[in-house]
């Protein structure tokens, strides 16, 4: 087969595969989290979903969602690279009751679920790990600073979390 042919089916298959528009995708909760309304307990949830588009088919998006004890809300940290483009800090903090929404399409999984008086303990360590985060203002796709190095420097940070990364968490390498 000529060479030009395989290069234009790749070329087709791969636009093919990306163009679904962000705006459309979804965003709905996977119904996965513990819910703050009827879990009174302290709880720190870890989660990764594969990468929005393409990127998906390599990587995914990590991040971190904690609610201590009585809280009605998650507070979710992660990181997002458009952010840096619109001048905003990389680093993203929010509340939310539902911090195990789609990323853009892409269902959650659970990395890490930790409940009542050791995610209370953690939890103040997490917020402190976060609060020193050296790269809250940087993105790099590849090899990093992005939305995986975050969560890889937490877990460095408050080791007593146990957390490891799937291998298709890249950037994960660059906390290192």
């Amino acid at each position: 087969m000529n060479k030009s042919i395989v290069v234009i089916l790749f070329i087709g298959l791969f636009v093919s595969c990306s163009n679904t528009d962000w705006r459309d995708a979804s965003r709905e909760p996977a119904g996965i989290s513990a819910d703050p309304t009827t879990e009174k307990h302290a709880v720190i949830e870890v989660y990764a979903a594969d990468a929005f588009s393409w990127r998906g088919w390599f990587a995914v998006h990590t991040w971190i969602a904690v609610k201590p004890q009585d809280a009605a809300d998650y507070t979710v940290y992660e990181v997002v690279g458009w952010r840096v483009k619109s001048g905003l800090p990389a680093l993203r903090i929010y509340q939310t009751a539902t911090p195990d929404r789609y990323w853009y399409g892409a269902k959650p999984q659970k990395l890490l679920s930790i409940q009542g008086d050791k995610a209370d303990q953690l939890i103040p360590k997490i917020s402190e790990a976060v609060a020193r985060y050296p790269w809250a203002n940087e993105y790099t796709l590849f090899p990093g600073p992005n939305s995986n190095t975050f969560p890889q420097w937490i877990a460095l940070q408050v080791p007593e979390l146990g957390l490891e990364l799937p291998f298709r968490a890249l950037g994960s390498g660059y906390a290192d």
